[in-house]
C-alpha cells in the first residue's frame, strides 16, 4: 500500500510541479551540507539532492538531480562518514546502496532484496557497522494474509556494501509485532527500538532489543513496552538516556527514560501535546531540542529538553511553526545544527527553517519552501568539506 502511514483518507491528490525543479548553482565553499530527499509519486521513485547554504540555509538542487530510486522509496539514511547512502523501496522489497561523490552526486552500486516484504523503516548505527531494516511483514505474511513484521540486521562492509543478514537461529530476521512503523538505534550502539502500531489491537508497542557483539539482537526484559494507541516515529537523544515516540491517534509525544539494560520507563508527567497527526520527529545534534512534524496541521512543534529528566517543554514564545502541506520527515542538518527541514508530501516541497541554537526558535529560510520531486517521503543529510568531521547521526522520523 503506497505510503501506508498516510492511509485512512489522509491522502489528497498532490499538486504537480508546474515550474520544474528549480536547479540553480551555489558555490561549494558556502555549502555546509547536502540534503537527500526521497519521493514516491513517480514509478520508479526519485531522490532529489540539494546544497545547503552556509549563511542562509537556502536549498539549491545540484546538477543531475533527481536520481532514480525504486518503487515507493519511503526511508533513507547516510553512513556516518558520508560516503554511502541507503534507500528502502516499499513496493520493490529492496534496499539500494549508493556511493556519494565529493560533489554530492549519487552513484548506484548495489540493490538487495529484503527478507520480509514491504520495508517500512531504516536506520544505521553511529559506528556505521550495521544497517537495520524493518519490514511490514516477516516471511509467510502478506497484505492478504497479514501478520507480524520483522527487523533485519545487515553488516556493512568497508566499501559500504551489505553483508548477509545476521541470523537468529534458523531465521535471517528478528520478529517484531504487527505493523511496525519506525526503527531507532541509540547513539551508543547498544539498543534498537522498533515501534509497532498493532492496528487491530488498538494498542501500540515498542519492541526493544540489545545488540550483541555479532550484531544479533536479544529482546530486552519487559519488551514489548506500551506506546500509546497509534505510534508513528521515534528518536533517542545523543546521550542514549531518553527515547521519544509520536502517537498520531492521540496527538501526543510519549517520552521515556532508557535504563542501563535498555528497558523503557515512561516519564511521570507525560505524554505531551503535539499538533494534529504527528508524523516525524528529530532531535538537534546538541540534544537540546525536539522537533515534531505534524502532517494534518501542516506544522512543526518545538520543545526544549530538560537534561536532568528528559522531559520536553514548549519553547519561550511560539512553539509551533507552519510548513507546507503534509509534512512527514523532519531533520536538523548535522554540520552546524542550525537549519531544520521537513519533507512535505502533499506540497511536493521541502520547508526550511533557521534554528536558533540558544533558544530552539525557528525562522523560515530564504525562499522556503523549495520544490522537490513529487510526494517527498523522507530526508537524510551528508556534511560537506571542512564540516565533514562534525557529522552527527541523523535522526529523522521514519515509517513513511
Amino acid at each position: 500500500m503506497k505510503f501506508s502511514k498516510l492511509s485512512q483518507g489522509l491522502l489528497a491528490a498532490a499538486v504537480s510541479l508546474g515550474a520544474g525543479l528549480g536547479i540553480t548553482s551555489c558555490g561549494e565553499s558556502n555549502t555546509i551540507d547536502y540534503l537527500y530527499v526521497t519521493a514516491s509519486k513517480n514509478n520508479p521513485g526519485q531522490i532529489s539532492v540539494y546544497r545547503v547554504d552556509l549563511e542562509s540555509g537556502a536549498l539549491t538542487q545540484i546538477q543531475d538531480s533527481p536520481y532514480t530510486a525504486g518503487r515507493d522509496p519511503v526511508g533513507i539514511v547516510t553512513s556516518p562518514n558520508g560516503s554511502y547512502l541507503y534507500v528502502i523501496n516499499h513496493d520493490d522489497n529492496t534496499i539500494q546502496k549508493f556511493d556519494v561523490g565529493t560533489d554530492a552526486k549519487l552513484y548506484p552500486r548495489n540493490t538487495y532484496n529484503t527478507v520480509g516484504t514491504e520495508p517500512q523503516a531504516i536506520a544505521i548505527n553511529a559506528a556505521g557497522t550495521y544497517l537495520y531494516v524493518v519490514d511490514t511483514y516477516q516471511p509467510g505474511y502478506t497484505d492478504t494474509n497479514s501478520g507480524p513484521g520483522d527487523i533485519e540486521v545487515y553488516p556493512i562492509n568497508s566499501d559500504g556494501s551489505l553483508g548477509t543478514a545476521v541470523t537468529n537461529g534458523s531465521l535471517s530476521y528478528f520478529p517484531v509485532q504487527d505493523n511496525p512503523m519506525s526503527v531507532n538505534v541509540t547513539e551508543n550502539n547498544d539498543f534498537v527500538y522498533v515501534v509497532n502500531q498493532n492496528t487491530s489491537a488498538g494498542a501500540g508497542t515498542i519492541s526493544a532489543f540489545s545488540v550483541g557483539t555479532s550484531g544479533a539482537l536479544t529482546a530486552i526484559s519487559g519488551s514489548p513496552f506500551s506506546a500509546g494507541v497509534t505510534p508513528n516515529a521515534s528518536v533517542s537523544d545523543p546521550t542514549s538516556r531518553f527515547y521519544y515516540v509520536t502517537d498520531s491517534s492521540t496527538n501526543q509525544l510519549i517520552a521515556y527514560t532508557i535504563g542501563s539494560t535498555g528497558a523503557l520507563t515512561p516519564l511521570e508527567n507525560g505524554p505531551f501535546s503535539t499538533g494534529t497527526y504527528p508524523d516525524g520527529i528529530t532531535i538537534d545534534p546538541s540534544g537540546s531540542y525536539i522537533y515534531v512534524s505534524n502532517y494534518n496541521s501542516n506544522s512543526v512543534s518545538a520543545y526544549s529538553i530538560t537534561q536532568s529528566t528528559g522531559a520536553p517543554s514548549g519553547l519561550a514564545g511560539s512553539s509551533t511553526y507552519s510548513t507546507d502541506t503534509g509534512p512527514t520527515c523532519v531533520l536538523v542538518e548535522p554540520a552546524f545544527g542550525k537549519f531544520l527541514y521537513t519533507t512535505n508530501f502533499l506540497g511536493n516541497t521541502v520547508s526550511g527553517f533557521e534554528l536558533n541554537t540558544n533558544s530552539g526558535v525557528l525562522t523560515g529560510t530564504e525562499n522556503s519552501p523549495y520544490p522537490s520531486a513529487g510526494q517527498p517521503t523522507c530526508v537524510a543529510a551528508v556534511t560537506h568539506g571542512n564540516h565533514a568531521g562534525e557529522h552527527v547521526q541523523s535522526t529523522s522520523g521514519n515509517g513513511a
